[in-house]
């Protein structure tokens, strides 16, 4: 088979899954949604392998290829087809979503057994990877576009799937709108880059862009357009200010996080501007506009995450940083080292997420850090998956996130220039990436037991008396709608141990693949994506590099001994620390304002102008003027015809020889 037909399977299979347990889930038994869907996942990462096989076979400037199933638009200046670009990136990204997914779905059979939705969450999740996938694998603007307004709706679906949990309601919403702004953002985007360009197909506006379609006319559309698609792009990875979503997104099951964080969603708008780079390229000003906003977003998380206490925003919060240095490398140019690191993180996040399931299930629900302690013999291999996760989110040799952000911040720095404060801003935001790990970490795993965690080492898993929302406390029911009475723990499920293991191995080893100035596998394997470009690099500086793994490995290492200081030598420190630094505390732990911000400044001054134009516009113009007058002038005329209508027979008689008196008298006139 074809690398083209392989790129189908992959998208068929998650569709047919969707398919089968959204049509069956009535009537199939047992556990069985979840192997359907996992099988479907699994199958369609066998196609990716496949594709990725056959690729190989191809000589370097003959591995992009299209495939069309049919023509579904073609009108004058139009031609929009159901048509795959296979290629090195897309076949790069179907392997990390397929892959990662497959063991998140593996890890939710267990995980979510006690759910009343179980079949119905397996069909959303399977819907969820089948939009990534058709986002990364369109061959044109149609495609994805459609593609990327499906993982909208299916992150509604999940992060909203405990429906009858109104903070879980509320942060789909939340999602979905601000995601829309995403989507309006770039339906504009293409719309400048087809003015110029002529077509919808992606290879094609990228030959026709580098040919001088846009010209020095077109300048201004160019920028424009990049940076609608850059609003596209930070709206769907949670860059600032389009961010507030995500750690809200942790209402949803915890698989679901795992999925959203490190596989699908948020990975999105780092692939866009890397497929995008022939456009981004022509237009600087853009790339600089994300370089920006990425190093602003890696340094603004990692303030938050340090003072967060829920164990999931601790990880979100840290998703959103992570994201913020693939944006910045894809914007400065660092294509294969975002790349990479958008591989290395799926690993290490996945991996957390997990582990925080874990850990969560031996709560019973509870997420907050103030509440845990003691857990490291209680959760010997929850702890050993978090401190391997940990690792490589700290970025501490031979971790795989060690290689993969260094990467990133060396050909920053490369860049030269103003470059260097982007530099200097990656080195600080790992710093404190390692202090706000380590401290989740030490929280949740050392210190004194807390009773659960006494519980566990007994033999007793703990349940909740009163099942309670642990965001606003509410008291909560079992049934469909809410979360399940218990979610186990990786120590007594074969299923979660198997997948965080494959996951531990990958936050391990991955990084490898990719050693500076020793191998080049993900820039070699990469670079027939990537022709033409002037940005794309596989060589550096051997002076930087060694400064820059030799500071990143201090910084790590520095910021875990803080973090043992702070949190397992002195507690109280961190106490005294935050009445010391209170404002600062302040501005952190309430999240810089954004949402009290954007609430003041977006939310109400939207609100207020639909209240008067459903209290004031409406009912004056609309209901008074426009639907009242009309009513008015059908009730008048109602009421003539009805005063003719008198039930007399020589009445009518006389009105139809007028009539017909008046049609001959008409007609002798016109002779």
């Amino acid at each position: 088979m074809s690398q083209t037909t392989y790129g189908w399977l992959v998208i068929a299979f998650p569709l047919l899954g969707t398919i089968t347990i959204g049509l069956g889930w009535r009537k199939l038994p047992g556990r069985s949604a979840g192997w359907i869907g996992t099988a479907a996942i699994f199958l369609s990462f066998l196609a990716a392998l496949g594709a990725l096989i056959v690729m190989q076979g191809h000589g370097e400037h003959h591995r992009q290829m299209v495939s069309s199933l049919w023509s579904y638009a073609s009108t004058v200046g139009v031609d929009a087809q159901m048509s795959i670009l296979v290629d090195p990136l897309s076949v790069f990204m179907i392997l990390v979503v397929s892959g990662v997914s497959t063991l998140i779905h593996l890890y939710s059979i267990t995980y979510m057994t006690e759910d009343r939705g179980f079949a119905r969450y397996f069909a959303y999740l399977n819907f969820f990877v089948f939009s990534m996938l058709l986002l990364v694998l369109a061959g044109n603007f149609v495609i994805l576009i459609v593609g990327w307004a499906f993982v909208g709706a299916a992150s509604y679906l999940l992060i909203s799937f405990w429906y009858r949990r109104s903070t879980a309601t509320r942060a789909g919403i939340k999602a979905f709108v601000i995601n829309v702004v995403g989507d309006v953002g770039l339906v504009l985007g293409t719309y400048f880059i087809f003015k110029h360009t002529g077509t919808l197909d992606l290879l094609g506006s990228f030959h026709a862009a580098s040919s001088g379609a846009f010209g020095a006319s077109g300048d201004g559309d160019l920028v424009a357009g990049c940076l609608l698609l850059l609003v596209g792009a930070f709206a769907k990875s949670a860059q600032i200010p389009l961010h507030t979503w995500l750690p809200d997104a942790m209402e949803g099951p915890t698989p679901v996080s795992a999925l959203i964080h490190a596989a699908t969603m948020v990975t999105a708008g780092v692939y866009l501007i890397a497929r995008m780079h022939p456009l981004f390229e022509l237009a600087p000003a853009a790339e600089d506009v994300g370089a920006i906003t990425g190093a602003a977003t890696l340094l603004i998380a990692a303030t938050i995450a340090l003072t967060q206490t829920d164990i999931k925003r601790v990880i979100a919060y840290s998703t959103m940083s992570q994201i913020g240095y693939m944006i910045m490398g894809v914007s400065v140019g660092a294509y294969a080292a975002g790349l990479f690191h958008l591989m290395t993180h799926a690993f290490f996040k996945a991996l957390l997420f997990m582990g925080a399931g874990s850990l969560i299930g031996a709560m019973a629900g509870e997420q907050s850090l103030e509440k845990m302690g003691g857990f490291r013999r209680a959760l010997p291999f929850t702890y050993g998956c978090f401190i391997v996760g940990g690792l490589a989110l700290a970025g501490v040799p031979p971790f795989s996130g060690f290689f993969s952000k260094d990467e990133i911040l060396l050909i920053t720095g490369e860049r030269g220039g103003w470059h260097w404060a982007l530099y200097v801003a990656g080195y600080i935001g790992a710093f404190m990436t390692a202090i706000y790990t380590f401290r989740m970490i030490f929280r949740a795993f050392h210190g004194k037991p807390v009773p659960e965690a006494v519980e566990l080492e007994e033999g007793h898993l703990h349940h909740a008396e009163v099942p309670r929302n642990p965001a606003d406390g509410e008291v909560e029911d079992t049934e469909v709608g809410f979360p399940g009475p218990f979610h186990t723990i990786a120590e007594r499920a074969l299923a979660m141990r198997v997948s965080m293991t494959l996951l531990a191995v990958g936050a391990i080893g991955a990084g490898f693949v990719q050693i500076p100035q020793v191998d080049f596998v993900i820039d070699d394997f990469l670079k027939p994506s990537f022709f033409g470009s002037k940005l794309y690099e596989t060589r550096t500086r051997d002076g930087l590099l060694v400064f820059g793994l030799v500071l990143g490995t201090v910084l790590a290492l520095t910021g875990i001994a803080i973090a043992y200081r702070i949190w397992v030598q002195r507690p109280g420190i961190a106490v005294r620390a935050r009445e010391l630094l209170r404002p600062a505390y302040e501005l952190f732990v309430n999240k810089w304002y954004f949402d009290e911000l954007i609430g003041d400044f977006v939310v109400r001054p939207f609100a207020a102008i639909g209240g008067f134009a459903k209290n004031t516009f409406e009912r004056v113009f609309v209901d008074e003027a426009l639907i009242g007058g009309t009513t008015g002038l059908v009730r008048i005329g109602s009421a003539a015809v009805r005063a003719v209508q008198s039930g007399f027979v020589r009445y009518y008689a006389a009105l139809l020889v007028l009539g017909l008196a008046g049609v001959g008298f008409y007609f002798l006139l016109q002779t």
